[in-house]
């Protein structure tokens, strides 16, 4: 699941028969993106430097010294945006054709927000193995990985084995975008009730890619207790039927033990967080203990309305953008990204993660109220402040190159 831009399902009718009456259509006529030169080509000259016989010197240095390809090649400042195509947006399993609009816009907004270059690539596999292989396949020439719409629980066995096996970062934007957004919005909250994380009870309703990345931050960054919850109620140690995710997941979490459903374990709570698709009913929210907050971030449509939330908790966020304080992941993705690669470095690491957060949480500053506790991705501040704490926190981590 993705809780970036928004974008609502159109019926397949409406969409094929009326493209053109469609603005969207539009708009990604030709695709959203171009490959520009960045030097001339006027005459003999450059094509002699640019190419044959001049950029045989460069490769020969490069063959010579490998790590010479980062100031002499773009690779530095590029990242491929990997999907199979088997999650995407709110649409599910739509393959990688379907999928590329959706990539190209992730590519369009590394540029437009932090000047990173990337490729869109959609891959017609969806064997862990072969998509693995894949990737390390093409790693020589980017300089980082983001991984997109890549369905759960298989999304966290590629991440892993790609991450043990590449030098380069790789980031699963689905889990770890949500996960930078929404504890950035939880600290500014927790500061507008007068509450530390550690004073807070969680329920999480989803352990799918994001639900679990979103449950792992929040323990990271000392979150008091949290519960989850999949399509069979909450996940509690010696529960049947978990799969190794969720077994870890259910040995971290839930030392109340709630044994029943999402509703349930609301009766009281802090803080509701929904990445699920599911619904949960008025009456769930209005038990929840007082200042509480609810996040529902599911799109096109929240677990509850905001409208509804709103009467009974002091902060509400969705995923939408034409709400307040909608938990967008490019928020973070374009300077993490900036900020890994301006460095070099081999990975993204959990501190740098809680490092993007913790920035993002302090544009909000002073101006922080209710309807404010996360800042526009139109805000000139949020990409430099991220790229600057990821970046001064890889060094911290040892994991930067320059």
């Amino acid at each position: 699941m993705t809780t970036g831009v928004a974008v609502a399902a159109t019926p397949a009718s409406a969409s094929v028969e009326t493209p053109d009456l469609d603005p969207a259509f539009a708009l990604h006529r030709g695709g959203k993106i171009e490959i520009r030169s960045t030097v001339p080509v006027r005459d003999a000259d450059d094509l002699s430097l640019a190419y044959t016989p001049g950029v045989a010197r460069v490769c020969t240095a490069i063959a010579d010294q490998p790590a010479l390809a980062d100031d002499y090649t773009w690779v530095s400042n590029v990242v491929a945006v990997v999907s199979d195509g088997t999650a995407v947006l709110g649409l599910g399993d739509i393959g990688p054709a379907a999928a590329m609009p959706v990539m190209e816009g992730k590519a369009l907004l590394f540029k437009e927000f932090a000047g990173v270059d990337a490729v869109p690539i959609c891959l017609d596999c969806t064997d862990v193995d072969g998509l693995v292989e894949t990737v390390v396949r093409l790693a020589p020439s980017f300089g980082g990985i983001n991984l997109e719409d890549i369905s759960a629980p298989r999304c966290f066995e590629i991440e892993d084995r790609l991450r043990d096996l590449l030098d380069i970062p790789v980031f699963h934007d689905d889990q770890h975008g949500t996960a930078i957004v929404a504890l950035a919005a939880l600290q500014n909250a927790a500061r507008l009730t007068g509450r530390a994380l550690g004073d807070l009870r969680a329920v999480v309703a989803g352990a799918g890619a994001s639900g679990v990345a979103v449950t792992r931050i929040l323990l990271e960054a000392g979150i008091g207790d949290i519960a989850v919850s999949d399509s069979k109620g909450m996940l509690y140690e010696g529960r049947e039927g978990l799969n190794p995710v969720k077994q870890a997941l259910a040995r971290d979490t839930n030392r109340v033990g709630h044994t029943g459903s999402t509703e349930e374990a609301l009766e009281g709570a802090d803080l509701f967080l929904g990445l699920s698709g599911s619904t949960v009913s008025e009456q769930a929210i209005a038990s929840m203990a007082p200042d509480a907050i609810v996040f529902a971030l599911s799109n096109p449509t929240p677990e509850v309305h905001p409208d509804v939330a709103a009467r009974h908790a002091r902060v509400v966020a969705t995923g939408r953008s034409d709400f307040p304080n909608q938990i967008n992941n490019v928020l973070a993705f374009p300077g993490v990204f900036r900020g890994a690669l301006d460095v070099r470095a081999t990975a993204i690491t959990e501190n740098m993660k809680v490092a993007a957060a913790n920035a993002l949480a302090g544009v909000v500053g002073d101006d922080l109220t209710a309807t404010y506790i996360i800042p526009s991705p139109f805000d000139e501040r949020v990409a430099p402040a991220v790229t600057a704490a990821v970046a001064a926190q890889a060094r911290a981590d040892g994991v930067a190159r320059l």
